[in-house]
This record gives C-alpha cells, sequence and structure tokens, in this order.
C-alpha cells in the first residue's frame, strides 16, 4: 500500500523532460548521474572529496552511505526512483519504512494535557515573548505544522482560497520533515519562531490595514519556508567545496534558491494551488521566491538602503501592491533575525544555537585544511563577541528603521530588549577578557562576507516563475549524528 502510495506522488512537473538540471535534481543526488550533467567530480582545482553530501552530513560512521534499493552500483536508476520527488531528508525517512529500519525518533501521541498547555499557549501566539522552545516540546517537535496550520485558519485563509485541509496538512508536515531536526538553528523550531514573529509583524496596524489576504497568505509561507532543507552550513562552505548546488545557481543565492525551489516543489506535489488558475499560481510561486530571496543576507545593505531612502522620502504607499510586497520583505527579513529582540531567556538559547552551528563548519573546514568561515572559529571567535558584532552591523541598522515605519509598542520593545541583551553580552565580554567589539571593523565585514553576493537585476532571476521548476531538493543529512564529518557528494 506505501509502495503504491508513494508511486503516486509524482508532482506537477514533467519527467519526460529533456532539462539535465531538472534530470540531475530528480536523481536524487546520485554520483554517477552528476557526472553525466556536466558536475565532473575531478574538475581542475576542485576539492573532489570536500564536495558535501548533506546525505551523510551527520552519519554515524565514517563509511559510505550503504545504497539501498534503487542505488545499484552500476547501471542505470530505476524509473521509480526518478518519480519520486522527495528531499533527501523524507527520502530516508521512507527509506527506514521500507525496508523495515526502526525511527531514531517514533512519534508519540501525545497526552490530553500537553495538547491542551498547547492550545493555550495559541492563545498567546501574538505575543512577543512567545516561548517556541516550550511549544515545541507541547507538541512533541511539531511546532511548524500546528503553528501555521493554525495561523492560516485563523485568518480564515482555507476558506477564502478554498484550500483543501488535507492538502494543506500533508504540505506543512512535508515541509516540517524536510527541516533538518539535527542542525542545532536552521531547523523547524527556527522555522516556526520565523513564522510567529511574521505573525506579529503582519498584525502591526499600517500592514493589518493595508495588506491583502494573499499577502498575509505569501507571508505565512515563505516565513514557513524560508530556510527548506538547510544543510547547516552556509553558502561560501558550499562554494568553495565545488559543491553541486553552488554550481547549479552559479554561486549567487545558493541556499535562497534551494530554500524556494524546495517549496515550490512541495507546492506542487501536494497540488496545494492546483485548483487555481495557472496564471495565478505561478505569480504565486514568483512572489514567494522574492520573499525569500530577500533573507540572503549579503544583499542586507541593498534592501537596507532602499528601506531607508523611502523612509527618507516619505513614498511607501501600501495601496501599491510593489510596495507592500517589499514591505513584506523587510517584515521577513527582520522576522528572520530578530532572535536579538526577543527576551533574554530566549534570545540567549538561538545565541547558543547558532555559534554551535558556527562552530561545527568551522571544525569541518579545519579538518579538511580550507580557510575557516569568518565566525566559525571556536579558537578566535566567542559567542558573546560574534553576538554583539550582529546587534550591531545587522540587526540594529534593520530594526531602527523598521521602527522608523512602524512606531509601535512593539517596535519600542523589540529594540528594548535588543538593547539589553547587548548590554548582556558586553558583561560577559568583559568578563572574558575578550577584544571589544569595535576590533571587528566599522562596516564589519564579517557578517556579510558569510554569503557571497548574489545577483540583483530582479529577485528569482536565476530561476523565473514561467519555467519549469522541477526542484524539491537534492539534500539531506539523515537522522544520526551531528558531530561527525562529511562525506563527498562526488567520488573521493
Amino acid at each position: 500500500m506505501r509502495l503504491a502510495l508513494q508511486e503516486q506522488r509524482r508532482g506537477a512537473i514533467s519527467y519526460d523532460s529533456s532539462d539535465q538540471t531538472a534530470l540531475y535534481i530528480r536523481m536524487l543526488g546520485d554520483v554517477r548521474v552528476r557526472s553525466r550533467v556536466g558536475f565532473d567530480p575531478e574538475g581542475k582545482g576542485s576539492y573532489s572529496y570536500l564536495c558535501i553530501d548533506f546525505r551523510t552530513l551527520h552519519s554515524y560512521s565514517d563509511s559510505t552511505l550503504i545504497p539501498g534499493p534503487g542505488f545499484s552500483s552500476a547501471g542505470p536508476v530505476s524509473g521509480r526512483r526518478l518519480r519520486r520527488l522527495l528531499s533527501f531528508q523524507r527520502y530516508l525517512h521512507s527509506s527506514r519504512l521500507l525496508w523495515g529500519t526502526p525511527h531514531l525518533n517514533p512519534l508519540h501521541i501525545l497526552d490530553e494535557d500537553y495538547t491542551g498547555q498547547a492550545k493555550c499557549m495559541l492563545e498567546r501566539v501574538a505575543t512577543w515573548n512567545f516561548d517556541i522552545f516550550l511549544y515545541d516540546r507541547l507538541t512533541n517537535g511539531n511546532s511548524l505544522v500546528t503553528l501555521t496550520f493554525h495561523l492560516l485558519n485563523q485568518y480564515g485563509l482555507l476558506e477564502l482560497f478554498q484550500l483543501d485541509m488535507v492538502k494543506l496538512w500533508r504540505f506543512l508536515v512535508m515541509v516540517q520533515e524536510d527541516y533538518h531536526s539535527l542542525n542545532p538553528y536552521h531547523n523547524a523550531v527556527h522555522a516556526a519562531d520565523v513564522t510567529q514573529a511574521m505573525y506579529c509583524y503582519l498584525r502591526e496596524p499600517k500592514l493589518a490595514k493595508s495588506l491583502t489576504s494573499c499577502d498575509i497568505l505569501l507571508g505565512l509561507l515563505a516565513a514557513a519556508t524560508h530556510d527548506l532543507d538547510h544543510p547547516g552550513v552556509n553558502q561560501p562552505f558550499l562554494i568553495k567545496t565545488n559543491h553541486y548546488l553552488a554550481k547549479l545557481y552559479r554561486n549567487s543565492s545558493v541556499l535562497e534558491n534551494h530554500h524556494w525551489r524546495s517549496a515550490v516543489g512541495l507546492l506542487r506535489e501536494t497540488g496545494l494551488f492546483s485548483h487555481l488558475p495557472a496564471e495565478d499560481g505561478l505569480k504565486m510561486e514568483h512572489q514567494l521566491g522574492s520573499l525569500i530571496l530577500a533573507t540572503d543576507i549579503s544583499r542586507q545593505n541593498e534592501y537596507l538602503g532602499k528601506f531607508r531612502t523611502h523612509l527618507d522620502q516619505d513614498d511607501l504607499y501600501l495601496s501599491n501592491a510593489s510596495h507592500r510586497h517589499f514591505i513584506l520583505q523587510m517584515a521577513l527579513k527582520c522576522a528572520d533575525i530578530c532572535n536579538p529582540c526577543r527576551p533574554w531567556e530566549l534570545s540567549k538559547q538561538w545565541s547558543e544555537k547558532v555559534t554551535e552551528e558556527f562552530f561545527h563548519q568551522g571544525d569541518i573546514e579545519k579538518k579538511h585544511r580550507l580557510e575557516v568561515s569568518p565566525l566559525c572559529d571556536s579558537q578566535s571567535n566567542s559567542m558573546a563577541n560574534i553576538q554583539i558584532g550582529f546587534m550591531t552591523y545587522v540587526v540594529e541598522p534593520l530594526f531602527a528603521e523598521w521602527g522608523r515605519f512602524s512606531d509601535t509598542h512593539l517596535s519600542q520593545t523589540m529594540l528594548g530588549h535588543l538593547g539589553l541583551n547587548k548590554a548582556s553580552w558586553g558583561g560577559l565580554v568583559q568578563q572574558e577578557g575578550s577584544s571589544s567589539p569595535e576590533e571587528l571593523g566599522p562596516s564589519s565585514p564579517a557578517f556579510f562576507t558569510m554569503s557571497t553576493p548574489a545577483v540583483t537585476e530582479s529577485e528569482p532571476e536565476s530561476a523565473s516563475a514561467a519555467e519549469p521548476i522541477a526542484v524539491t531538493t537534492a539534500t539531506a543529512t539523515g537522522e544520526t549524528n551531528y558531530k561527525e564529518i562529511p562525506q563527498g557528494s562526488k567520488e573521493s
């Protein structure tokens, strides 16, 4: 029965396409296929043994992942494997069920008391001190699914857009599954936290009275999917290890393009918008991409400068669709990096998680004798210094402008927490006797070299909404030990 159901999961993308990139992604990252479509593992100047395959980034051992059915050592991949629009994260999960391997973390039925407490928390979902960590525990790790579904339903978007409840639930479950639970920071809890923050911003008076239902739907979906299938390493890491995703997206907004196309793949696979006119569906996919691509940190100054100019000239008119979309982009950017603006108890937990992820990447780079990325060296960086620099050069400028745009109690609360948190980290810096944040430099290039500059002409340039998007994902970590080093994604 399960095989029959999986056979039906074929999405809306043509499987007869001659497009080599689409074929390459649908092959689920098979090494033999990559070499066929131009990703030469022995290319000049490449670190072939470092072309990371996210299936094994967090594997238990250094041994190569044992191939399952359909991944024979010779010969073509089976047609059935070609037709499955699965990210590696869901591929590994389903494979355990098919091959009889027990899941590492079985989903237990929630106790009624916990369910009741989760429902009570949702009554306060619009408050800025909402504890997403507690909510995730009360929902047994299903915070992203339950919170996003609740918000969409609360806005009446299911009825308004005639969304099939079963398709929506399936879409959200698949989104949650495609976040790598073993990433300390870029996981489904972070996505749920960003979605909750986005909801708070959508309720701000200027936005609440101006945004359309379509704006709200796109804003919430973009927040929920903005880091979909994130590998737990940054773009420069993918580029310098010659990862195939970097080549696929030509080193431009690599992760953001991957998040967007993964989201579109799930939308098409579940048929969530299949009842809408094709033109409307493509437009929504394109706008979703524009929102997600705006979260590229390398384009921070570009968006901030545009925002500041609009505010200086007082020419933002939310009756204008393009202006509303721009404000949604800024709102999502704020939601994505709002952790320093949360109460200290929550903010500190996020700081610990993101620092752990940075340092893990640095450890991999050291082990393979690569240049360690900025902020990823645990020997020369401290959590306190990283946070102070991030607040000073990235968070404060953005939220200062957001406060100019929306001078409300929420904005003042966020700026207040930001100041207190920065002071707390400053105290820790003095206790550690480490360098002051000013030593990072006036422009703090470290925080903007975490991602290579992107092409800026039009947001979804590298994948127009009008062209067929053969996407879901080609990466995953697997439900294993986070601390292990990666295996090569190409023949080493």
